[in-house]
């Protein structure tokens, strides 16, 4: 009986504290937005209509993923309590998971046709699909983390603090 249950505690346990490492390092992906947007705009992205658009999902997911990271900083979502953040946080990352992987498929199939192999474009463009691979993935991740703080599954501190008080 008892032995069951502390092997329950201790799985419990295992299971906050990977949620809360795989939070850091989501976090971690996003940032690397940044480094997606930066190798594109030291190439000539102007002349081809593809990085248009990676910049724009690239610049505008950066900046929006700030604002969430300012908010959550200084705890104003729970100023706004009439927000249902949970929800927000899962619409959020699911939008941005899908802008990433059309950011990244359009990136990766844009290299060789723009660039000379070699190349330092090419290989800042080939850099660049990578990284919004990477990011794909944590925004995939965090897409997932959101969807369970919003039905409440696997609800810790953690959670909480991070659904604004709702899991």
């Amino acid at each position: 009986g008892s032995r069951v249950n502390g092997s329950a505690a201790v799985a419990a346990d295992l299971g906050k504290e990977t949620e809360f490492i795989l939070r850091g390092w989501c976090l971690r992906g996003h940032v690397l937005g940044l480094l997606v947007w930066a190798l594109i705009a030291d190439t000539p992205y102007h002349l081809y209509p593809s990085y248009g658009w990676v910049m724009f999902v690239a610049v505008f997911l950066w900046l929006v993923t700030i604002v969430f990271f300012v908010l959550y900083l200084f705890q104003l979502h729970m100023k706004l309590y009439m927000v249902p953040w949970p929800l927000v946080l899962m619409v959020f990352n699911v939008g941005a998971t899908v802008l990433y992987i059309t950011a990244f498929i359009t990136c990766s199939a844009s290299v060789e046709q723009t660039s000379l192999k070699g190349s330092r474009p090419y290989n800042q463009r080939a850099a660049a699909s990578f990284f919004s691979c990477l990011v794909m993935i944590a925004y995939g991740v965090s897409t997932f983390l959101s969807f369970q703080a919003w039905r409440g599954v696997g609800s810790n501190a953690a959670t909480s603090q991070m659904a604004g008080g709702y899991a």
